[in-house]
């Protein structure tokens, strides 16, 4: 049998879709009745995928003319679908809402090692071989996927270190990491002393926010994810939350800001002074709750950390823009800016409307920040949307200044 007598269409990723099985160079969809988990396994391991997760009829479109013909009966253990034995019956329709919809695991492992917890150290996939990953131009946006794959909270820290011996890594699409959940598609071969070194926040999280520092709270215990109760969370417990996850102080404490609670809800109340370095490190109250009235999850919008400048220029709004981002100021790449995106980080300035966006050369190679615009217009804090990097364009921004109102 060739490799190619099977796929999974209109899937998110390589490994889930519609099932087809190919003979006599015709594709042709299978019915739900026909096939059962053993078969699943089968078609997940032909493909080079984990084993299936998710057998669903329709979940990826309905089924499409013509039809498999025959029942499948593997016993689990074949390496290829036309490998099994099938049945001798002749269907040739299949009812609505039965086309075989398979969702296997992805094939990959993910794991951080030579660090202090298991949500930190340095970023290693197995493709067939543990390597650790190329780290340029890595924003902290990017680097959240990784900690969610590896069941870890919050993104705090990436950073680049240098190998000591330069043996093979794997090079990982920036722009494919957030897209696809496969990261086959995304990966190629290479060799370089630039490796990424995560670290992940061990037990607490913000979802759906607009910025690492805004979303709604979980909590991690046991390895799972429990969802906070306003009643059971203050003032000095956000102070807590915000400090671990390298925020700023918090601004808005607010049920449902981020979404409606989830179960598991925390079942504690906790206790803050508000001097602890983590929320896990804080006293609690013995009390069992185990729901949660609606809008009164725990939605926390902490202040951003962020620092932006412009140096150089006639006046606060008008200069070579700078970033403050891991503890280092640099200016930042200035290479394909649109007014458009740059109307963005004048806000971020307080200033006012863009005037102009230029990439001005320097006599020498300079150490920046390259921003991602993409990210930059989708999100509040810059920091997710950094990238270290090298280059001799740099960017020269001018915005109008805001005008004061009101009377003397």
């Amino acid at each position: 049998m060739s490799p190619d007598s099977v796929r999974l269409l209109n899937g998110s990723s390589l490994c889930s879709g519609r099932l087809e099985v190919k003979s006599n160079q015709s594709w042709s969809s299978v019915c739900e009745a026909d096939f059962d988990q053993q078969d699943a396994e089968v078609v997940c391991r032909e493909l080079g995928c984990g084993p299936p997760s998710v057998l669903q009829g329709a979940l990826y479109g309905e089924v499409e003319a013509p039809v498999w013909s025959k029942e499948f009966q593997c016993g689990g253990h074949e390496s290829a679908l036309l490998d099994c034995r099938s049945s001798g019956s002749a269907r040739n329709s299949c009812s609505p809402g039965k086309a075989v919809g398979l969702t296997c695991s992805e094939p990959y492992d993910v794991r951080l090692v030579g660090g202090e917890s298991p949500c930190a150290g340095t970023l290693e996939v197995k493709m067939g071989e543990w390597r650790p990953v190329y780290a340029l131009q890595w924003t902290l946006n990017e680097a959240a996927v990784f900690c969610e794959r590896l069941n870890c909270g919050s993104v705090l820290l990436k950073q680049e270190r240098n190998q000591t011996n330069s043996r093979g890594t794997w090079w990982l699409k920036n722009d494919c990491i957030e897209s696809s959940p496969d990261l086959r598609v995304c990966v190629t071969s290479g060799i370089t002393d630039l490796i990424l070194h995560l670290t992940c926040s061990d037990s607490v999280r913000l979802l759906n926010g607009s910025s690492l520092c805004s979303g709604r709270l979980e909590v991690k215990s046991n390895q799972s994810w429990s969802s906070v109760c306003e009643a059971d969370f203050d003032q000095q417990d956000a102070e807590v939350v915000c400090r671990e996850l390298g925020c700023g102080p918090s601004s808005v404490l607010q049920g449902a800001l981020y979404g409606e609670v989830e179960a598991p809800v925390w079942s504690k109340e906790f206790q803050c002074g508000g001097h602890e370095s983590a929320l896990l490190d804080c006293r609690s109250s013995g009390s069992a709750r185990n729901s949660c009235s609606p809008g009164k999850a725990v939605g926390l919008t902490c202040s951003e950390p962020d620092d932006i400048r412009l140096e150089g220029g006639a006046s606060r709004c008008d200069g070579r823009l700078e970033i403050k981002h891991l503890g280092e100021w640099r200016p930042v790449d200035g290479s394909d800016w649109i007014l458009n995106e740059a109307a963005v980080l004048c806000k971020h300035l307080n200033c006012s409307s863009v005037i102009s966006v230029e990439a001005r050369d320097n006599s020498f190679y300079n150490q920046t920040w390259f921003l991602n615009q993409g990210c930059v217009r989708s999100r509040s804090d810059l920091r997710a949307c950094a990238a270290s990097g090298f280059t001799y364009s740099i960017l020269h921004l001018t915005c109008s200044a805001k005008q004061h109102t009101g009377g003397p």
